[in-house]
């Protein structure tokens, strides 16, 4: 039978039909060479199980594109009255939902047959989601429901692929819930699929679900299991799913979210989603700008953008809510950077180890066999400082990198003659392998022994993810308990709490990692942006470089385009870690404070001092008219005063939050603000009162203030 007649094409299609569970011999499911009104025969027409027409088959040879045939066929699905068309030649299947769609649209399989009758049911009460009311209990931030309602006009006009880009900790598993249920409830869709990176996080995901979506039940598919058909909403990850999405029909879903999945999603694994023809809905943090103006030197990361964009057939996400805009709108909370290198490590271009240096006696065989092969017959070898961790360990530099972070947390940093001080509470340290990992934590735990409450409890632990034995078998447990109980304080990462952890009390982020990757940075960063009680900010300690390297004191908070400067090309290949001996310790002239505004752009000391003698004057200008205050109030207001000065290109009011702070916390914070003004009316009242004059002051009360210092800095 030659390959290029119809006759082949339909032996092939019944073959495709019978994958689906097609039954072609009963009569009533499949019919062949249906006879219409005006004389003319459909190739086929698929039925339900009661025999009611559902869809017509149009079947064409090889070498006819399957579109060719569309006139054809809607004219036949227009006298059976179904409204749905599949074109096929036996190498290609096309779908049409010809009475809502201008074209057909290219898909995996036929569907099952009760796929087609589930779409076939909801199109009979389908409505349009705009008609439907978001749930503002679910998603009721201004720009959540924004974004559904953008996703939504985008559907009803017909597209399929959608990308949105929200800044993590602004709650997208919450928006996609909205989404979700407003969709179930026009009965635009009846199965979804959420794809997640990890099973810890579908498992986060599942309770989200759990929570805001109780009528419509979900699950987390392992790896191994089967779909549950009777669940609305499957959770699972690419891994799960790669062994079995090719047993279902491309009906099966009909809206696919993906939650910050690994690139490769959108790049050699997309048949996993390209198998459903369901509507692809994309969530990322991550910053999507296409072509030359995505400048970064890291490979993962340029592959990303150009794989996501590309399946997602978008220049640029449909929906845009960044970093700077969570903060501006006061529902993430910004942060500072406390920036310090070993002398080491500041090396530019490297640092240089000299063969006396290193104490030969103390190495073992195999040890002094590398650095033998190492030095070969120079008397000094020039070390790249991305290699420490992998290729080199400077125990001297760990420790100083500890004694640095204990000596800011007791008693803060004076930058350009205003003493800044990070806020006490739970800190990630991101490590670079198991090995540094522990090596950290053990140093941490020994530099805070007199703050544990006896020696066997752990001040800072470690967990590891991501290579393969060195994995933390206990991991989730320690993650639980970092999060629920007093200790530890300090958990140091090694791919474990990089992205989509969600723990809002943490306060600061030490970086002990160098990532050239400009998104697993942000995602890294965002570990901080989650608001709690009591934290006006936090602060991110950057002990290797990364801030500098990936332009964060420009353009912290846009979340998009970022100049990089131009990285170092070594590579080295992974081999054991050899040891360096030798003195390293903080470099003095690398400390440094770096605040930035909420357009994220650098306040520099001649604004700040001009901005905090501004509010300084507002401030005793406020405190004088007041003749109400007793010498405890005013003492404790005079305090206020200073830390307003002190923060004031970060600060635009001062709340009971801000009590929280080290400076007030060692004097009773919050507790005793409300003794000294004699209840919280009172305390209100002097604060709204100082918020009004001080940072929202009218013209009145500008000129009670003294003249501010005018800066010559044009």
């Amino acid at each position: 039978m030659s390959s290029t007649n119809e006759a082949f094409s339909r032996v092939i299609i019944d073959s495709q039909l019978t994958a689906q569970g097609w039954s072609l011999a009963d009569g009533s499911s499949v019919r062949y060479e249906v006879v219409l009104e005006d004389g003319t025969r459909a190739d086929y027409v698929l039925c339900d199980r009661h025999g009611r027409s559902l869809a017509v088959i149009e079947a064409k040879r090889f070498s006819v594109s399957p579109g060719d045939a569309a006139e054809q066929a809607k004219n036949y699905a227009r006298q059976l009255n179904v409204p749905y068309i599949f074109l096929a030649n036996g190498n290609e299947i096309q779908f049409w939902e010809w009475q809502r769609e201008a074209y057909p649209r290219s898909v995996k399989t036929f569907f099952k047959q009760d796929d087609l009758e589930r779409r076939f049911a909801t199109l009979q009460v389908a409505r349009k989601p705009l008609s439907i009311p978001i749930d503002v209990k679910i998603a009721g931030r201004d720009y959540q429901q924004q974004c559904i309602q953008t996703l939504c006009q985008e559907i009803e006009q017909g597209r399929r692929k959608l990308l949105v880009e929200m800044a993590t900790g602004t709650g997208k598993t919450r928006a996609a819930a909205a989404l979700i249920k407003r969709l179930f409830e026009a009965n635009a869709v009846t199965r979804v699929l959420f794809l997640v990176d990890r099973i810890p996080l579908a498992l986060q995901t599942e309770d989200a679900f759990a929570e805001h979506l109780p009528d419509y039940p979900s699950y987390v598919l392992r790896a191994g299991r089967r779909f549950q058909d009777e669940k609305r909403i499957t959770i699972t990850t690419l891994q799960s799913m790669i062994n079995i999405y090719g047993d279902y029909s491309a009906g099966y879903f009909d809206l696919i979210i993906s939650d910050e999945c690994h690139r490769s999603i959108y790049g050699k694994w997309s048949g996993v989603l390209k198998h459903f023809d369901g509507i692809q809905i994309g969530l990322t943090a991550t910053p999507c700008v296409g072509g030359e103006e995505t400048a970064t030197e890291d490979e993962d990361d340029k592959l990303f953008v150009r794989d996501t964009l590309r399946f997602f057939e978008v220049a640029k996400p449909t929906f845009t809510y960044k970093l700077r805009d969570a903060i501006r709108d006061g529902y993430l909370v910004p942060y500072q950077i406390y920036k310090a290198k070993t002398v080491k490590t500041a090396a530019e271009g490297g640092f240089e180890v000299k063969r006396d240096e290193l104490d030969w006696t103390a190495m073992d065989a195999k040890t002094r066999q590398e650095f033998e092969v190492l030095f070969k017959e120079s008397d000094s070898v020039m070390i790249d400082p991305n290699a420490l961790e992998r290729r080199f360990t400077i125990p001297e530099r760990n420790r100083a990198l500890v004694r640095e972070y204990r000596q800011v947390m007791d008693n803060g940093y004076t930058d350009k003659g205003i003493l800044r001080k990070p806020l006490l509470g739970k800190t990630i340290v991101f490590a670079v392998t198991k090995r540094h990992a522990e090596t950290l934590a053990q140093m941490f735990d020994e530099a805070f022994a007199d703050k544990k409450p006896s020696p066997n409890v752990r001040y800072a632990d470690y967990v590891v993810s991501g290579m393969g034995q060195d994995d933390t078998v206990d991991g989730m447990t320690k993650i639980k308990r970092f999060k629920k109980e007093q200790f530890p304080q300090i958990l140091v990462s090694v791919n474990m709490l990089d992205t989509g952890f969600d723990c809002p009390e943490v306060n600061n982020l030490v970086f002990a990692r160098f990532t050239k990757s400009v998104i697993l940075y942000q995602q890294m960063r965002g570990r901080g942006t989650r608001k709690a009680q009591n934290k006006p900010l936090f602060t991110m300690f950057d002990f290797v470089g990364v801030a500098d390297y990936h332009g964060d004191d420009e353009d912290y908070a846009q979340g998009g385009i970022t100049v990089f400067k131009q990285p170092r090309k070594k590579h080295y290949e992974p081999r054991r870690l050899l040891s360096l001996d030798i003195d390293d310790h903080i470099d003095p002239t690398t400390r440094e404070w770096v605040t930035v505004d909420e357009d994220g752009n650098i306040v520099f000391p001649e604004v700040s001092e001009q901005k905090a003698n501004e509010l300084g004057a507002r401030f005793e200008a406020w405190l004088v008219s007041r003749t109400d205050f007793n010498p405890s109030q005013e003492n404790l207001l005079r305090v206020v005063g200073s830390q307003i000065r002190a923060n004031a290109e970060t600060w635009d009011k001062f709340t009971s939050n801000h009590f929280a702070l080290p400076i007030f916390s060692s004097q009773g914070g919050y507790q005793n603000a409300l003794r000294v003004f004699g209840g919280k009316a009172q305390l209100d009242e002097a604060m709204e009162s100082l918020n009004a004059n001080v940072f929202h002051g009218d013209q009145s009360n500008e000129q009670l203030a003294p003249q501010p210092f005018q800066s010559s800095v044009q």
